[in-house]
């Protein structure tokens, strides 16, 4: 009886030495989010923001990285490739379905994994505060009648403001100068600076601008006024038949175990219906615009469509 009592012991310690490991819960390290453009631009403004919020529900440090360069192609890459494990989330931006068809990305939405879009913001022709224009018809016909003479910044060649801007001329049957800069904010500095004559971003990236009146907002590619600047017409108000949006949402490279996509997502689901970050947006100016992840990329889908039909009308898709 002693023997088989000792035998049992033994096989059960013996399986205890074969069982597997208990593993930490996710996450049990700070989490990196990462950003495709420069500190202080919307998208940047938008993701610490948010993130700051999602800490709360994550119970781990957000660490933001803003990763540079090539027109977004840099920070959206390192999405791409980072590592599958949870801890490493990014924030996509239009310049993913826009980068795709100029041949300078070798990948498309796809090769990400969607999980909620935040907000859409329409472009905002602005300019100096002191310029000899007030309307987008004053713009243009000013452009018309100094020709070569008109600076348009953008956050970078065929980024979302590019476009932008190349669909406002286009319309208007003006013909402007292009000024790329790694990103909206260094845009908008030029502006404001006088190196360039406007910008067309998103209201929130002019707004402390305009509000601190060094800026005005000629006009909004929307379908409504802003709700900041309700005094401000849209394009189509003043005779320019133009609406154009950016997005942004956040996405993890592809294979991420889905329990830990599912604590991400709920951690940044309930930090973008808080009280702190709702009002946080108004006051930013920030369309909030949520999607769930499979709407989301039913929307990266047909917007991947739409960019690339635009995109080749002004020539700047590859042949």
């Amino acid at each position: 009886m002693k023997r088989r009592t000792l035998l049992a012991s033994a096989l059960v310690l013996t399986a205890g030495l074969f069982a597997a490991p208990a593993f930490a819960a996710f996450p049990e390290k700070p989490v990196t989010v990462i950003c495709p453009w420069t500190a202080g631009g919307g998208t940047d403004v938008l993701l610490r923001a948010l993130s700051k919020e999602a800490e709360k529900f994550l119970g781990q440090t957000i660490n933001v990285v803003n990763q540079t360069g090539g027109a977004g192609a840099i920070g959206h890459n390192a999405i791409r490739t980072a590592r599958p494990d949870g801890y490493t989330v990014g924030m996509i931006t239009f310049e993913l379905n826009s980068l795709p068809p100029q041949g300078l990305v070798p990948f498309t939405w796809k090769d990400f994994d969607p999980l909620m879009r935040i907000n859409s913001d329409p472009a905002a022709l602005t300019v100096k505060a002191d310029a000899p224009y007030s309307t987008v018809r004053g713009f243009m016909d000013y452009a018309k009648a100094h020709p070569g003479e008109i600076t348009i910044g953008n956050s970078a060649p065929g980024s979302v403001w590019h476009i932008a801007a190349g669909l406002a001329a286009e319309k208007t049957g003006v013909t402007v100068k292009h000024v790329p800069f790694d990103g909206a904010q260094p845009a908008v500095t030029a502006l404001v600076g006088g190196h360039i004559k406007a910008v067309a971003v998103s209201v929130a990236e002019v707004r402390s601008q305009v509000q601190a009146k060094n800026l005005k907002i000629l006009g909004v590619m929307s379908s409504e006024r802003d709700k900041i600047f309700p005094d401000v017409p849209t394009f189509k108000e003043q005779g320019v038949d133009v609406q154009f949006y950016t997005w942004r949402g956040l996405a993890l490279p592809k294979g991420v175990p889905a329990a830990n996509k599912a604590k991400i997502l709920d951690a940044y689901k309930k930090a973008f219906e808080t009280k702190d970050f709702q009002e946080f947006a108004a006051k930013a100016s920030l369309n909030l615009s949520y999607q769930d992840s499979a709407e989301f990329a039913k929307f990266l889908d047909q917007n991947f469509k739409d960019v690339s039909a635009v995109m080749k009308n002004l020539g700047l898709a590859k042949k």
